[in-house]
């Protein structure tokens, strides 16, 4: 039991090593409490700031995390084992699954035709001398973001596996073990632990519908962040999009810190209805990521990354020596998908069906008195007291939604519905189901 392993240790490291342990071998369970930092302090002997110290080194880590007035806890998901991106359970039977983060695939363009086409046009098969980035791929790439206003006229491209593959990338390119790269908080679950996967730190900032918080961001700067990412709109979870005013106050921020790397993540792509807006470049190193797996499907592995000369140059230099290149008939494939009309006419048709859902639930759940937000891409991030009590209720009304402690590092209590797999008729009952499991006293009456 939690309360009969005795933590030891007279260092901020050995405290940690101990608590580590005890996790490890079973003492403390996933999501048990761990005592305060006076408490402990007390009890060790040691100073409050040593115990400070550890829980921090453990929180960077992965391992524990705290809640707000709930205090420190074991990590539900530790960082690398389980990490909290992968680590979602099948929904029981019965339940309607609105936790996946996944897109509709009643709306996802099919890709047998084109890949048929691929298959007749590649030719003779690709040695590894011959299977490179593609650079009719390339000159589509540049003239197609440019129209979309994304600033690449300078930029050098690469082809990766996918934007969580692109910012591994960049980061290895510019950062070691121990290095702050400064996230958005909520954010996405699998780039916090990738983070934590690659020895580096978090600092978290605030995100609010127009994206990151200036001041947050600049006291993660001060604090030491070395890069930031930030999401360009369809922000995971909360649906933020980065408003041109924003941007602009951004672009201001960063030019007193030259030397940070500024990675952008547009992995909504054209499944966004917002026009993306831009920070970079402005400082020395600077990526923007166009992934394809949103609009085009998630098992289509494949991302392109502009930026600047010497951190693509890093990145596709570190790629030989690894996995090579994108395949080939990936390439031509992505190729096909953005020169096909029709293909084209579907996505928009999807972005389209997508904000009528996610608006029709925002807006439902703001007429119980319920601050939801989700302004852009296929989920809605939903503030609530407590998210066990919430995640149950909804389980006891049918829906499986996710915890918001899988995205949150120091942000307050909420859970993330995705929107995807509902019809627009299902949005009001659920929104009612919602108020009901987050405000009862905002629901008059039986459940329609």
């Amino acid at each position: 039991m939690p309360g009969q392993y005795q933590v030891t240790g007279e260092t901020a490291a050995e405290i940690s090593a101990s608590i580590e342990s005890g996790i490890v071998h079973g003492d403390w369970v996933s999501g048990a409490a761990l005592p305060s930092v006076r408490a402990l302090a007390e009890s060790l002997h040691v100073s409050p700031a040593t115990v400070a110290k550890a829980y921090q080194e453990l929180r960077q880590r992965g391992v524990i995390e705290t809640e707000g007035r709930r205090g420190t806890r074991v990590r539900a998901r530790p960082a690398l084992a389980v990490p909290r991106s992968g680590a979602r359970l099948p929904a029981p039977a019965g339940l309607r699954d609105l936790s996946t983060g996944e897109p509709d695939i009643r709306l996802l363009p099919p890709l047998g035709p084109l890949l048929a086409v691929v298959a007749a046009e590649t030719g003779p098969p690709q040695a590894y001398a011959t299977a490179v980035t593609m650079p009719e791929l390339i000159e589509a790439a540049r003239p197609r973001l440019l129209a979309q206003g994304i600033p690449v006229e300078e930029a050098t491209f690469a082809v990766t596996a996918g934007a969580l593959d692109s910012i591994e990338r960049v980061l290895i390119a510019h950062l070691r073990p121990g290095d702050a790269v400064a996230v958005e908080d909520p954010g996405w679950a699998g780039l916090i632990d990738l983070i934590a996967a690659l020895g580096m730190r978090v600092l978290p900032f605030a995100v609010d519908a127009e994206g990151p918080d200036p001041g947050q961001l600049a006291a993660a700067l001060q604090a030491g962040a070395r890069a930031v990412v930030i999401t360009v709109r369809a922000q995971n979870p909360t649906g933020a999009a980065v408003s041109a005013e924003r941007a602009a106050r951004l672009r201001e921020l960063l030019a007193g810190h030259p030397e940070v790397v500024v990675i952008e993540d547009d992995h909504a792509a054209e499944l966004a209805e917002q026009a993306p807006h831009c920070v970079g470049p402005v400082t020395r190193s600077w990526a923007f990521v166009r992934s394809a797996s949103k609009p085009f499907g998630p098992d289509l592995r494949i991302a392109v990354l502009a930026g600047d000369e010497t951190t693509v140059a890093r990145v596709v230099g570190r790629m030989r020596i690894g996995m090579g290149w994108v395949s080939t008939t990936l390439q031509r494939l992505l190729l096909r998908l953005w020169q096909d009309p029709g293909v084209t006419a579907q996505v928009a048709t999807a972005a389209e069906s997508y904000a009528r859902r996610r608006r029709a639930l925002r807006d439902e759940l703001r007429a119980f008195g319920i601050p939801a937000t989700g302004d852009s891409g296929i989920n809605v991030w939903i503030p609530v007291p407590d998210e066990t009590l919430a995640v149950a209720a909804m389980r006891d009304a049918g829906y499986a939604v996710a915890p918001g402690s899988i995205f949150r590092v120091r942000s307050e209590s909420a859970i993330r519905i995705t929107i995807s797999a509902l019809d627009e008729a299902e949005i009001p009952e659920l929104a009612r189901a919602v108020a009901a499991a987050v405000r009862p006293s905002a629901v008059a009456g039986p459940m329609r």
